[in-house]
């Protein structure tokens, strides 16, 4: 099967679908990783990981980070052992959040266009470096779900951040997308196949 990318609206089901997916694409030789990019600051959040390990069961193996993807799972690449490996990764649009968080130097609200275009430059680069590592780190697995979040389809946003967000973030769902084999879009629990 290979790269598969699905995309969605929030609560859209695109992430369950991905989990039965994978589960489906495994032959009984291979170990599910799970790839979870979030990391979880409040209450709300720690309660959402929560629910989502518990629909998972035990069927995965959970790996836990956002970025340096080749020495994060490196021990479950092909060459390193006999067993083969599945990868989801859930999901891309919370990988991307994080590294633009990494950057501390930028007033979102008070608007430089100096500093901004320096610091935008630099995220967008460190963005796009994150996403080609976990494009080549993919190519180590049997078959690797990415999953993320549609973002161009509601209201444009009104604070420079959240426009930032959605620019950098539809730029590398299509940076995906075209890598992929294969592409879904999740509407309402119901799964369609774009590509």
């Amino acid at each position: 099967m290979g790269l598969i990318f699905v995309t969605g609206g929030a609560k859209s089901g695109k992430s369950k679908f991905a989990e039965e997916m994978l589960l489906k694409l495994n032959n009984g030789k291979q170990e599910n990783i799970y790839l979870a990019t979030s990391i979880a600051f409040d209450e709300e959040m720690k309660e959402k990981v929560r629910l989502h390990k518990e629909r998972r069961e035990n069927n995965w193996i959970t790996a836990e980070t956002y970025k340096n993807f080749e020495i994060s799972l490196n021990d479950f690449f092909k060459n390193n052992n006999e067993i083969q490996h599945n990868m989801l990764v859930d999901c891309l649009t919370n990988m991307i959040t994080n590294i633009i968080f990494e950057e501390r130097d930028i007033d979102w609200d008070n608007f430089d266009k100096n500093l901004y275009v320096q610091i935008v430059e630099k995220l967008n680069k460190n963005v796009e470096n994150s996403v080609n590592e976990l494009l080549k780190v993919s190519q180590n697995f049997e078959n690797v779900i990415i999953v993320s979040n549609e973002l161009g389809m509601g209201l444009v946003p009104n604070y420079p951040l959240g426009r930032y967000f959605r620019e950098i973030a539809g730029k590398m769902n299509q940076i995906v997308a075209e890598k992929a084999d294969e592409v879904y879009f999740v509407v309402s629990g119901i799964p369609m196949k774009i590509k």
